[in-house]
This record gives structure tokens, sequence and C-alpha cells, in this order.
């Protein structure tokens, strides 16, 4: 048997699995494990064509279960989402070895079920994604799952609470898929995806709608997305740092990797957008479009309110996902291109957001917003980091993450969509008050006595949070770079592309040249440092513990910037009754399964068990048949 370039790769990740299970419990596995990353990425670089629209490389290895076909290939979407998945894997174990490690194993950590659980989730992911059929599809599904689950629980404690919600949620959108895929087997008679396309177009459209809401059920718990979204903030929260980072870059787009391969190319945007909701104007494809929204608005908003800065980066993720929905759903040309560069944009900045604040923590021990301030003087290149992390997070330039967004406003004018594009404003609004809070509270203001001696962060974790940076700021000047993998996705799902150029998208209704964009931004600055330096008045330097306002001296003990309990009063007028409402559907559900439950458990034990059994089984049966 000949190996595929996807033989080698998956190879290789199954490989970087045996070295971390093996070897995980010496201190140098972690170089080891990162080498093996870029191994795989190299492995990943032999499949390049498919990033500029190349044929798909399928897997030598095919085998039947139960009459099925199992199959793996690459195409374009696949290695996409592989790109990301590896860079972001690759700078978080670099990340993780040195003085994090050494600090972590120290403070009784498992070293080793860290780096087996990280090299699972890559190699589960990759599994997942090179999926040539449903069969296929719902086992990568299922390792993803529970290999995140691993690497959330790990910590133990509230980690393993949190994690065990995720399973909880997790578990409900697989029996969700699973239903989904029987009823494709019984559509269509086979699930391999050539034969699901040719089926799509004849299914009935209540089929349709049921296929829809399965699949879109359990694919969006998975990503996140209101109202299955309260698992994931803090389970990406209390994963240990580096795990954080990756979670939280490229974890939940796993399930939107899912949504573009079965509601978007098999199942066909058109056929969703002809699934009319009845007695109403609103359609299948404007109800994802409205729980786009939506998932960017609540989560953002309550990211303001918290006062951990993992917390508030993990709901932040959450919201994000919404941006890449929102664009997707859209499906012309700009919407598409931009929600599909938002998951790459949004990988970046995200794991360097979170690198950011582990760094904080590795040197001051707490991540409490009201217990830190003004080490931007002790910890100045993770404040630059941090910084520009926030500026991609908040969608603004020169950073990649507002060419995502502006592509995604962009479509929604075009469309004729005003509703959806002022909601889609009000999250960034929210976004950029919560991350002024985050940049605020860690880095400006008064510099605690505590942590006067406080040093930067080693080389070991600098070196990959500088790539990050870099990659945001150079990706923001130049985004005809991912545009180009970009539009070979969107070939590969039958979404229209745009016209791309080295600096963004030129358009008849809008073009964006991000050189010009950045030169033009830059240029301003420049004017404004030379009339500052040299035309304006003279300025003294004083130490942050020696200051002087309003007649009074600041010393340490003085918290001259209000930081404690940030945007109280907004908090006070918008409350948490968003979030709890869904808190209480979620205790709603919770109770109506126990309630549930009790009542089987009486049906059961009557005399008669079996008979009760068994025709509940053939009711089941009777209905997924018909």
């Amino acid at each position: 048997m000949t190996l595929t370039p996807l033989d080698e790769l998956l190879l290789f990740s199954g490989v970087t699995v045996l070295v971390a299970m093996l070897l995980g419990r010496r201190l140098p596995a972690g170089w080891m494990v990162t080498i093996l990353y870029g191994i795989q990425l190299l492995a990943l670089m032999k499949m390049a064509p498919l990033g500029y629209g190349g044929e798909a490389i399928s897997s030598a290895l095919t085998f039947k279960v139960m009459g099925q076909t199992l199959s793996w290939r690459f195409d374009a979407l696949s290695w996409y989402f592989a790109l990301i998945t590896l860079g972001s894997a690759l700078l978080s174990s670099w990340y993780a070895c040195g003085e994090w490690e050494q600090r972590f194993r120290q403070s009784g950590g498992n070293l080793w079920l860290f780096h087996f659980a990280m090299t699972l989730n890559v190699f589960s992911m990759l599994i997942l994604l090179a999926s040539g059929d449903l069969l296929s599809l719902f086992i990568g599904w299922e390792l993803v799952s529970w290999a995140g689950f691993l690497l959330m629980a790990m910590a133990g404690g509230v980690a393993t609470k949190a994690a065990m919600r995720y399973i909880t949620y997790a578990m409900a959108g697989a029996m969700a898929i699973f239903g989904g895929i029987a009823l494709v087997y019984v559509s269509a008679g086979s699930l391999q995806y050539e034969a699901i396309l040719t089926a799509a177009s004849q299914m009935s459209t209540a089929h349709l709608w049921m296929l829809v809401i399965l699949f879109g059920a359990g694919f969006g718990i998975k990503m996140g997305l209101m109202p299955f979204h309260l698992w994931q903030a803090p389970a990406y929260a209390e994963t240990p740092g580096p795990g954080s980072a990756f979670l939280g870059a490229i974890s939940s787009r796993m399930g939107l990797f899912a949504i573009l391969l079965v509601l978007v190319k098999l199942f066909g945007i058109v056929n969703i957008d002809s699934l009319k909701i009845p007695f109403t104007l609103i359609d299948a494809r404007d109800l994802l479009a409205w729980i786009a929204v939506f998932t960017i608005i609540f989560p953002t908003f309550t990211a303001m309110k918290q006062n951990d800065a993992r917390q508030l980066l993990a709901w932040h993720g959450i919201g994000q996902g919404g941006y890449m929905l929102l664009g997707l759903v859209v499906a012309d040309a700009m919407g598409a291109a931009g929600g599909l560069l938002h998951v790459f944009n949004h990988a970046t900045y995200q794991a360097a957001l979170f690198m950011a604040v582990t760094a904080v923590i590795h040197r001051t021990g707490t991540a409490d917003l009201n217990k830190l301030g003004g080490l931007v003087v002790r910890m100045p290149l993770t404040f630059m980091v941090l910084l520009v992390g926030i500026i991609g997070l908040a969608g603004l330039p020169p950073m990649n993450g507002f060419v995502s967004k502006w592509l995604v406003y962009r479509s929604l004018l075009n469309e004729g969509m005003p509703l959806l594009f002022v909601a889609a404003v009000i999250g960034t609004l929210g976004t950029i008050l919560s991350v002024y809070k985050l940049i605020h509270n860690i880095f400006l203001g008064q510099l605690r006595v505590e942590h006067d001696k406080v040093k930067e962060a080693p080389w070991s974790m600098m070196i990959p949070m500088l790539i990050l940076a870099a990659i945001i700021f150079i990706t923001g000047l130049l985004p005809g770079i991912p545009l180009a993998w970009v539009a070979s996705v969107q070939q590969a799902v039958g979404l229209p592309v745009p016209d791309y150029t080295l600096g963004g998208v030129e358009s008849a209704s809008g073009s964006l040249d991000m050189i010009w964009v950045i030169g033009v931004l830059f240029a301003g600055f420049g004017i404004g440092a030379l009339i500052f330096y040299f035309a304006g008045g003279r300025s003294k330097r004083v130490h942050q513990l020696d200051n002087y306002a309003g007649g009074h001296f600041l010393t340490a003990d003085v918290r001259y910037q209000y930081s404690d309990n940030f945007y109280a009063g907004l908090m006070h007028l918008i409350g948490g009754w968003y979030r709890g409402s869904f808190l209480w559907l979620e205790q709603s559900v919770k109770s109506l399964v126990e309630f549930l439950s009790l009542g089987m458990q009486g049906l059961y034990r009557r005399a008669n068990a079996e008979f009760y059994l068994l025709s509940t089984a053939l009711f089941v049966i009777a209905w997924v048949v018909i």
C-alpha cells in the first residue's frame, strides 16, 4: 500500500500521540512534541496546493463497517482548518516548554497528561477534518469531544465540573447528529458524500427541516451557539494556560467546519434558503443569521462583567463565533469570505491573548482584574502582545480582525440586511468596552506594591506570543495571503468567491486596500509624534509610585485609576437577566429530564416492563423509517 501525503500527516500525528504517551513524564517531552508538531505542519505543507484550489487527496486506507465504507480525504476546506489546528498546536506547545512546564510540574500539575491530551486533541481533529463520509465524520466528532474533555478536566476541581458540563452538552449534540445521520441514510440510502449531494435536492421539506434542526443543534453545541453556549467559557478558562490558548483558537471551530461541510456543501445553502417558517416571513437561513447575531451580542456583554481575565476572553470566543456563522449564512462572496477569514484571524489573536494572560498569571499568580494594574512598566512586551490582540479582537485597524469584520459588515449592507448589521455593530461596541477593561486593569493605572519586582515573561513563552503578534499585523496589512486560502474553501463548498488582492478585496459596492489604510494610519501617527516630541511642551518622567495629581501625592496605596468593579453602572442597567434566562432554561431542561426519568423508572419497574420497552423501541424505529 502506497502512502499518500494525507496518510503521512495522520501517521506523524499518531506517532506524536505515542511519543507523548510513552515519554510525556520526562521534562524534554514538551520540546519533542513541539518538534513533531512542526513535522506535521511540514507534512501539511506538502499538500499546500489544496490551499490554492488543488484536487482533493484521499487516504489509501479504507475499510467497511456494517456494510458502510469508511474513508478519509483532504480538500481545501480540510486543509484550511488543519493549518489553523497545527499552527495553534505548535505555538501553544512551544509556549508550554521551558519555564511554564517546570512551574506547572512544581505546582502539582500532571505534565504527562497535559502533553498526551494536547496531542490526542490534534490527532482527533485531523481525523475529523479528513472524514470522507458521515460515519467517519461521526467517529472523528466523538474523538474530538472526548479528547477535549480530557484536556479540560485534567486540572481537577472547578475544571472537572466545567468539563462534565461540557461533555453533557456534547453527548446531547452527538445524539442529535446521530439522529440526523440515520435520517440521511433513510433518504439517501448511503452515508457517502456524493450520494447525499444527489439526494439533497430531492428531499422533502419536512426531511430537510428535520436535518437542519438535528445537525444545526448538534454542530451548534460544539460551536457554542446560543442557546447552547453556557458550557464553553468556564471549560476553556479553567484549562491549563497553553491548553486554553489552543482550545480557544480552534476547538469550537470544529462545529463551524461541520456546518460548512454538511449544511452548506452537502445540503446546499439554496435548499436551506427555501425552508420557510410557517406564518412568518423568515426562512431557515434567516433563523441561523439571527442565532448568529444573538451569539455575538449576549456573550460579548457577558464578557464585560467578568473580573477573571480568562473568563473574559473565553466569553469573547463565543461571541466571535457568531461573526463567522453570520458571514457564512449571508452566503455572498464578501460575507462568506469574511466569515471564513475570521476563523483564521480569531485563532491568531485569541491564542495570543490567552498566552499574554497566562504570562501575567505566571508572574503575578492571579488573573483577577481587580488585583492587577500598572504592569506595563514590568512586562512591556507582554503588554504589546495584549494590545495587538485586543485591537484584532475589537475589529479595528491595522490588525487582521478589522478585515474579516469589515467584509461581514459590507456583505450585510450589500444584501440589504440593516438590522443584522446594527446588531453586529452593537456586538463590536461591547467588545471594545470589555477589551479596554482587560488592558486597563492589567497594564495601566497604578502598579501594586506586591508586583514591583515582577519581571517580563521568559523567552520560551515570549517568542510564540511575538510570532502571533507579527502574524496578526502582517495578515492585517496583507490579507490577500489568507484570502487565497479562503477563496479555495469557498470554491470547495460551492460559495461565490470575491475578487481579492494582496491588500484586500475589490468590488463595485465597496473595495478595501489595507496597504493604503495602514499607510494613512501610520502617517497620521508619525505626524502626531513629530508634533508631540519636537513642537510640544517639555515633559518630566516620574515613577509610577511617585505620582502627583489634584494637589495630592499618589502612593502605592492610592488606586488612582478606578478599576475595581469596572462598568458597574452599565452592569446595573443591563444586569444579568440575559445570562440568567439561559441558566433558567438549562435548569428547566434538567428538571424535565429528571421528572421523565423518575416516570420511566416507575414504568419499567412494573411487571410488564419488557412490553413497554419493546413498544417504545418499535415506535422509534417506525418514526425513523416513515
